[in-house]
């Protein structure tokens, strides 16, 4: 059984909404943070958004300019993340990472889902 599993992706227009979810186990979920990054085809993984032990959230670069809403829901070990107003540029793998560093950034994630798949048609 994964560590982190994602879901909530899919095809969509542009000016669509997604909500991805990623299961994590309880190891998982007790790592000092977790967060979501991406992939877009021919390019490397980026950050995100991550939730740290404390509930600190962080956005990264692109996902500042505020279509990107990170949530959890720590009854269930999920970890949400709204994508609003999705964009062609958006089409990439989000993955679900975890990890014991701090900063939380993906250099600190040492656990990875598969990743779930966002196409963004125009």
């Amino acid at each position: 059984w994964a560590q982190l599993q994602e879901s909530g992706g899919g095809s969509v227009k542009a000016g669509g909404s997604l909500r991805l979810s990623c299961a994590a186990s309880e190891y998982a979920w007790k790592r000092y943070c977790i967060g979501w990054f991406r992939q877009a085809p021919g390019e490397k993984r980026r950050d995100l958004a991550s939730i740290d032990r404390d509930g600190a959230i962080n956005y990264w670069g692109y996902s500042r300019k505020g279509r990107f809403t990170v949530s959890k829901d720590s009854s269930e070990n999920i970890l949400y993340l709204q994508i609003d107003n999705l964009k062609p540029e958006d089409t990439a793998m989000y993955y679900c990472g975890a990890g014991d560093q701090y900063g939380c950034s993906e250099h600190a994630m040492t656990l990875w889902g598969k990743g779930t798949m966002v196409t963004v048609a125009s």
